[in-house]
């Protein structure tokens, strides 16, 4: 099914009503929102992979805002955003290994023929599909600059 996280996003909402637990609660309303909103905006209904792009999107704002709290002192906001960042990563798939990330990044520059930093664009559209949700972007890109380079 092509809705299986968004199912279980919408189910654990319930759960969480019925718990009376109001962190949990309160952080799988905002996901939620976030959904509809992207529905709304683009006029269709989320597959698991859009529902994953909205979870990254939503925990890369979640560690910018932990990472500014704690700079800032504020470690009542700061628990805050982490406790809001581990309810979040549930729904993500299990993270990859370097060894397994490594290994498809080579697969995708051979596939490609990459040889150079102008081949970046190309490397990065293939892996963003396959590693979407399981590794950090970030790191996916300082290790297609270091095998590129």
């Amino acid at each position: 099914m092509a809705n299986e996280l968004k199912s279980q996003i919408l189910n654990d909402i319930k759960d969480a009503m019925r718990a009376r637990d109001k962190a949990r609660l309160g952080t799988l309303r905002l996901l939620s929102s976030e959904m509809k909103q992207r529905e709304v905006d683009n006029r269709e209904d989320l597959d698991d992979s859009a529902v994953l792009q909205v979870l990254e999107k939503m925990l890369k704002q979640r560690r910018d805002s932990h990472s500014q709290f704690e700079a800032a002192g504020r470690e009542d906001l700061a628990a805050q955003e982490a406790s809001e960042i581990e309810i979040l990563s549930q729904y993500l798939p299990p993270a990859l290994d370097e060894a397994e990330l490594t290994g498809i990044i080579d697969a995708v520059i051979t596939k490609t023929g990459a040889e150079s930093m102008r081949d970046m664009g190309k490397v990065m559209g293939l892996l963003k599909a396959e590693v979407s949700g399981r590794a950090d972007m970030g790191a996916v890109s300082k290790i297609i600059k270091q095998r590129l380079s």
